[in-house]
């Protein structure tokens, strides 16, 4: 089911929005060599309960996966391409890390996510970095009144296809709304003209991930939650919440 939300619905989840933003940029700003992972949850944690925020991520507890997970933000480290989770590991100069997370205000929930580098930057990873952020404007572009998610799925699709990349394959957005993971999916991969056409007021989670060696293929971790690049090559995540309203699409994310 996809419920359209009303304007004072969006104005609630662009506060929640926020709160997402704020806590990706603390995530940003404590990573450093020698941090480890769970220092950069307890960080995302300290901005969600200074703003009275709860984290749709903690405890979520889908089908497949054999534990609750156990922390605010998913924390996916070079191979890894998305739900990290967050431990004692420590980073190291030159790690690409991916931080994804969520957060509940008011009863309505944003979801986003930002990739960087630790310290000095491979030439690679700056590429695989910027096509990452490249697809994910091109997705919010074509997320707009009377389009289809066939339009946005192409449109990302293409960036990450033009400039080499892999797709992991099975892994694409989602509605947000009331709850984490609501209708409809969104691939990040398609056939344009295709799928549910695009109304005001529905509100999408776009999140393009690439694969740096150009395969689409990956595996779950022993942890039963990190998903991994098959290949070994270094993955990048970018996500936005965005709402499709006449006037154009809308990030509810951004700082």
């Amino acid at each position: 089911m996809v419920e359209i939300k009303t304007e004072e619905n969006l104005l609630a989840m662009r506060e929640t929005g926020r709160v997402v933003a704020q806590a990706l940029a603390a995530v940003r700003e404590k990573a450093a060599p020698g941090v480890t992972l769970g220092e950069l949850d307890r960080a995302a944690r300290e901005v969600l309960a200074g703003a009275g925020a709860g984290s749709p991520f903690l405890d979520y507890h889908p089908e497949w996966a054999p534990v609750p997970f156990p922390a605010v933000v998913c924390l996916s480290v070079n191979d890894a391409i998305v739900h990290g989770v967050p431990d004692g590991t420590r980073l190291a100069d030159g790690d690409l890390v991916s931080a994804d997370c969520g957060a509940v205000l008011g009863g309505w929930v944003g979801d986003s996510a930002v990739s960087f580098t630790v310290g000095a930057a491979r030439p690679a990873d700056t590429r695989l970095i910027d096509t990452a952020y490249e697809a994910l404007e091109a997705g919010i572009a074509a997320a707009r009144v009377g389009n289809r998610i066939g339009d946005i799925a192409h449109a990302v699709g293409r960036v990450c296809r033009r400039a080499g990349y892999g797709i992991p394959d099975g892994l694409g957005g989602h509605g947000v709304g009331r709850s984490m993971h609501e209708g409809p999916d969104i691939p990040n991969e398609g056939r344009p003209g295709r799928g549910m056409q695009l109304r005001h007021g529905m509100v999408l989670a776009i999140e393009p991930m690439l694969i740096g060696g150009g395969r689409d293929d990956h595996y779950t971790a022993a942890d039963g939650w990190t998903i991994r690049t098959l290949d070994g090559s270094r993955a990048a995540h970018a996500e936005h919440t965005v709402a499709v309203t006449d006037e154009g699409p809308r990030i509810l994310t951004a700082l």
